[in-house]
């Protein structure tokens, strides 16, 4: 319009990002998060329709203004109207969709959820159907502190990267793919440019893989350098991508394909060469990954029918109380490298309880930290300054060993 003259040369003077429709309405279009950016390093106004304005009000010192028509972008751009203007990204509910609460009994794994929310530990759930380990997963993002603000800009970063346009909320996010999911949604990749996967869009929060039996063999084992990592790789010919994979792994899954091998009420119907096909598909690697391991039994009558369980939003104040403890130390307990853990306090008791685990049991070098970086986690909850012999027992207790 400028070049032909319809409107002056000054509309030019802004960073404008759209959709054109023919009936004169604007919508939204990718790229709002770094025109926000780009609008910022410009000092000049930022005009965006739709959530894609929203996006780019994570970006603090951008003059973002919202518009819904072509003439109100250019009444915008020439000073005539102010526009919806954003300076701070809408208000969310800052609350989960499920609340532990609604969990009735299983105490056993509900600890084991604390522990791994306030240590940002991988946690499997092991049980037959029906026993909450869906409901217990789905509850993990309620306890877990709220997002703040630079976290939710990099959260949208990589949102935008996948072509949302959406602002993350406060909660963190949590990424529930189906089991026929493949390899590069699930780590990231596609045709041509590289987009983030399921692994990224959970940074920050939460990937929960449910039938976790029933996914790939492709897939469980691409998931191993992320778990580890915090951050996958995509390589196609000509470019290389690095994206961010900071997520919490959650994973349920059935002991055997019918799910009764070795409830105490329903027989199982499964061969022993069934049952072993089907954990043949998770690998020794994998599962070491895992710093909690927790089997989540049939729920007892008196649980079902019990009173209520004690709110998320308690428990995230314990987690919240925890995590502090951590951040002063460095990094989370997840992330503590074996040097930072021998640094640690460790009662004598529990060092030779570690001891023992690693002679007699099958812990691996791997394991014998994952184990160390959980008692840590439990002494945190604990306020305790040193880890003792029941952090250590209750640690060796939740991988199984």
């Amino acid at each position: 319009l400028a070049a032909s003259g319809a409107v002056p040369v000054a509309v030019t003077g802004v960073v404008a990002l759209g959709e054109l429709a023919l009936d004169g309405s604007v919508r939204e279009a990718r790229g709002g998060l770094a025109a926000g950016f780009v609008a910022r390093d410009l000092n000049a106004p930022c005009i965006l329709a739709g959530a894609a304005a929203g996006q780019a009000s994570l970006v603090r010192g951008a003059a973002v203004r919202s518009i819904r028509t072509l003439a109100e972008a250019i009444s915008v751009a020439l000073g005539e109207s102010p526009g919806r203007c954003l300076t701070e990204p809408p208000e969310d509910a800052p609350e989960a969709e499920f609340d532990l609460e609604e969990v009735r009994g299983q105490a056993y794994a509900r600890r084991a959820l604390e522990v791994a929310a306030a240590g940002g530990h991988h946690l499997l759930l092991t049980g037959p159907p029906g026993s909450g380990k869906t409901m217990l997963a789905r509850c993990l993002p309620g306890i877990l502190p709220l997002l703040d603000h630079d976290e939710r800009l990099q959260l949208a970063q990589i949102w935008s990267a996948a072509g949302r346009h959406s602002v993350p909320p406060s909660v963190p996010p949590f990424c529930a793919p189906h089991h026929t999911a493949t390899t590069p949604a699930i780590v990231g990749g596609g045709s041509g440019l590289p987009v983030p996967g399921q692994v990224s869009l959970a940074h920050r929060g939460v990937l929960f893989l449910d039938e976790f039996g029933e996914f790939p063999v492709p897939v469980l084992e691409a998931l191993r350098q992320p778990v580890e990592s915090g951050h996958v790789a995509i390589a196609r010919k000509g470019i290389s991508v690095t994206f961010p994979a900071g997520f919490q792994l959650i994973a349920a899954t059935n002991p055997c394909p019918c799910g009764f091998r070795g409830d105490p009420i329903k027989p199982c119907r499964c061969t022993p060469r069934v049952v072993d096909r089907y954990l043949r598909k998770l690998s020794g690697p994998l599962i070491d990954r895992f710093d909690l391991r927790v089997v989540v039994g049939r729920p007892d009558r008196a649980g079902l029918v019990g009173p209520r369980g004690e709110s998320s939003h308690f428990v995230r104040e314990r987690v919240e109380s925890a995590r502090a403890a951590q951040i002063e130390r460095g990094s989370l307990n997840r992330s503590l490298s074996r040097a930072r853990l021998d640094e640690l306090a460790w009662e004598p008791p529990a060092v030779r309880l570690f001891h023992t685990a690693v002679q007699r049991f099958s812990v691996t070098g791997r394991g014998y930290d994952r184990v160390r970086r959980v008692a840590r986690t439990i002494a945190d909850l604990d306020g305790a300054v040193s880890v003792g012999e029941s952090h250590a027992a209750e640690a060796l207790g939740f991988r199984g060993e």
